[in-house]
């Protein structure tokens, strides 16, 4: 009887063992359009009419807080700026900071306004201060929206409010989301923040997430009739920070329940990890003719993968390397590849790099070698 209860534990044991690998069907949301990404790789989880162009509702204000960081970073415009406000912002129809036609607001509290009170005044007003105009500052979105691929998405105001023509889809939201965290560190804490009060009136933060789950830290919701009910959430767990996109949800409630599902589905069953790092030695080869024996080589930009969870063990590494490497050697050349896989599937293909730069050696240095290499080559 022993026997048999070990051996039932030994089988339900090793069931547990292989679950990490099961992956079940993505879930299916009550969104128009929705995608669920890695934020360090890349990856897509799941996806459903990803591409489908929509209106992004006040998710176009994530564009307009991304431009005015980057106006930041490049010393062009400073937080504790103020503008005045113009008689188009204080007008602005939906939601609102309440700033005041005529009065001094300064760039500090018009982005809090953008980002965490969803503010269309304060759009407009940090609109005119970057570029003079709201009109102009549209051509700058949309140039900013073709260097980051967003090649789906077209803007006609800053703000979000319906227009013809102003639409995107989840896959480019997924994109722009990427980059306002990345990019723009220091400014990113301020799309968790839950509350902000201006001109005495205080507003709390649409993303219902935020209130919900200890993980999610941002970024933005929006909503129109034509629209529906959208919000882009991110979420860490651990290393790992996903992103979801979901746009046409029917209510408050649903768009941030639907997400909800998303970001859980990806941290339960996904695991991301940090490969190597940007410049990292990954690989040393012989090389002949130069001033040292033997050249590092590695990859220009750090890497992430995301893999089911629990198969991290199963990844293969493989490196193709040029079998003669000959002086002079210049930093950043190419001298082979690497690709990592998981059973059939490439995760990665990246070419290795010479990490340092190695001059030829004298005469008879190279003499020698050359002669090396002539005896080499005959019986290789």
């Amino acid at each position: 009887m022993r026997l048999i209860t070990l051996c039932l534990l030994y089988l339900f044991t090793s069931a547990v063992l292989a679950a990490p690998g099961i992956i079940p069907q993505a879930p299916s949301l009550a969104a128009s359009s929705y995608i669920l990404i890695d934020a360090n790789s890349g990856e897509v989880l799941v996806e459903h009419n990803a591409d489908k162009v929509l209106p992004p509702a006040s998710l176009t204000k994530m564009m307009t807080s991304f431009i005015v960081t980057e106006e930041l970073d490049y010393g062009n415009i400073k937080q504790d700026d103020r503008t005045r406000i113009s008689v188009k912002a204080w007008k602005a129809e939906g939601s609102r900071m309440f700033i005041r036609e005529g009065t001094y607001v300064s760039i500090e509290d018009l982005l809090k306004g953008v980002i965490i009170q969803s503010g269309n005044d304060s759009s407009i007003a940090l609109a005119e201060h970057v570029s003079g105009t709201e009109e102009a500052f549209v051509d700058v979105m949309n140039q900013y929206a073709a260097q980051l691929g967003m090649i789906n998405t077209r803007f006609q105001n800053a703000t979000g409010l319906p227009a013809k023509g102003h639409v995107s889809t989840a896959r480019d939201l997924s994109k722009l989301a990427t980059h306002i965290i990345n990019d723009h560190k220091e400014y990113y804490p301020l799309y968790k923040e839950k509350s902000y009060k201006y001109n005495n009136i205080d507003q709390q933060n649409r993303n219902k997430l935020l209130f919900w789950d200890p993980r999610v830290d941002g970024l933005k919701t929006g909503h129109t009739e034509e629209a529906g009910f959208c919000l882009v959430s991110s979420a860490t767990e651990g290393d790992m920070r996903l992103i979801s996109v979901v746009m046409g949800a029917s209510s408050e409630r649903s768009r941030a329940r639907e997400s909800q599902k998303l970001l859980t589905y990806g941290f339960r069953y996904f695991e991301s990890h940090r490969l190597f790092e940007a410049q990292e030695t990954l690989q040393t080869h012989q090389i002949w003719m130069g001033q040292k024996e033997e050249l590092a080589l590695g990859v220009k930009n750090g890497a992430f993968i995301t893999i089911p969870r629990g198969q991290k063990g199963e990844l293969d590494v493989k490196y193709s390397i040029d079998e003669v490497i000959k002086a002079p050697i210049l930093q950043g050349m190419e001298y082979g590849h690497m690709t990592v896989s998981l059973g059939d599937k490439v995760l990665l293909d990246k070419p290795l790099i010479a990490l340092e730069a190695i001059e030829e050696a004298g005469f008879f240095s190279r003499l020698l070698d050359y002669i090396k290499l002539f005896f080499y080559s005959l019986f290789s």
